[in-house]
């Protein structure tokens, strides 16, 4: 299926950060990966002009396309399709749980410059205990920047840029790979930047127990807010007394030289639980 030739006649939009994959073998390891089944209920964002959408169709049992730009819902609604229903809105202003009465997969190409705060609509805050959104979906594949993906898989033994709390917010709700590496030359026009396929399987309890999620989430943007910093400077930034910080870098036996970026998740919820107690 010649997909270049057919993108090439849709007048692509940057502003929407279009890039539409033409790539056959990356449409169909699509399917693969997201196990989609004829029981399924898939929600794809930002399908474009539906390449991936006609192969989602083929195998689910019910599409529901959620896509911002116009011309290209005419290009969606000549697939003609009975098990796909197509909105015009933006995902970020979507309910997801009303859509179906069913839990849902999603499926996602999404535009790079709104990836984090898309995950964050689809997993909700690591504080957001009861997300309607989350409790809806199963798992979630995203074509996004490979860059990105690095991050979203990080922990702390990865490159100090990779990660953050980015990596916090993906792994914290889900558990979360790399399904597949998809170089430039797979889309038009062609990004800059090569990509990748991350799967989220969503966890059903967040990644630690806590007494205070709101609190945690207040000791990771601190510990994150200034990465030339170590975490005693950085909490001190964040709020918090110096005694309390002390108290619980000593009970945990950490360097308060340390950088925040060299603590695991694990490490940092002990931490926010020692900020508490002392």
């Amino acid at each position: 299926m010649d997909y270049y030739s057919r993108a090439k006649y849709f007048k692509t939009k940057k502003r929407l950060g279009q890039n539409f994959l033409i790539d056959g073998q990356a449409i169909a390891d699509i399917i693969d990966i997201a196990k989609i089944s004829p029981d399924d209920v898939v929600v794809e964002i930002g399908p474009g002009v539906g390449f991936v959408t006609e192969q989602l169709v083929k195998h689910a049992k019910k599409v529901i396309a959620i896509e911002l730009d116009e011309d290209a819902i005419k290009e969606l609604q000549k697939l003609d399709a009975t098990n796909l229903e197509i909105i015009h809105k933006d995902i970020l202003k979507t309910d997801l749980s009303e859509l179906s009465d069913s839990k849902i997969k999603i499926v996602a190409n999404i535009p790079y410059y709104i990836t984090s705060p898309i995950i964050a609509h689809l997993l909700g805050e690591i504080d957001d205990l009861n997300n309607k959104n989350r409790n809806k979906i199963t798992d979630i594949l995203l074509m996004v920047q490979e860059e990105v993906a690095r991050r979203m898989v990080a922990n702390e033994n990865s490159p100090s840029k990779q990660y953050g709390l980015l990596t916090i917010l993906s792994q914290f709700w889900a558990d979360v790979k790399i399904a597949r590496l998809v170089g430039r030359k797979s889309f038009y026009p062609a990004p800059k930047v090569n990509s990748a396929l991350v799967k989220l399987d969503v966890r059903e309890k967040p990644l630690l127990e806590l007494t205070d999620y709101s609190h945690f989430r207040k000791t990771i943007k601190a510990a994150f807010s200034q990465r030339r910093k170590n975490i005693k400077n950085c909490l001190l930034s964040g709020g918090f007394s110096k005694e309390k910080i002390q108290k619980a870098l000593s009970a945990l036996n950490l360097d308060e030289n340390i950088r925040g970026e060299k603590l695991s998740i694990e490490t940092l919820g002990k931490l926010s639980e020692a900020l508490i107690e002392n």
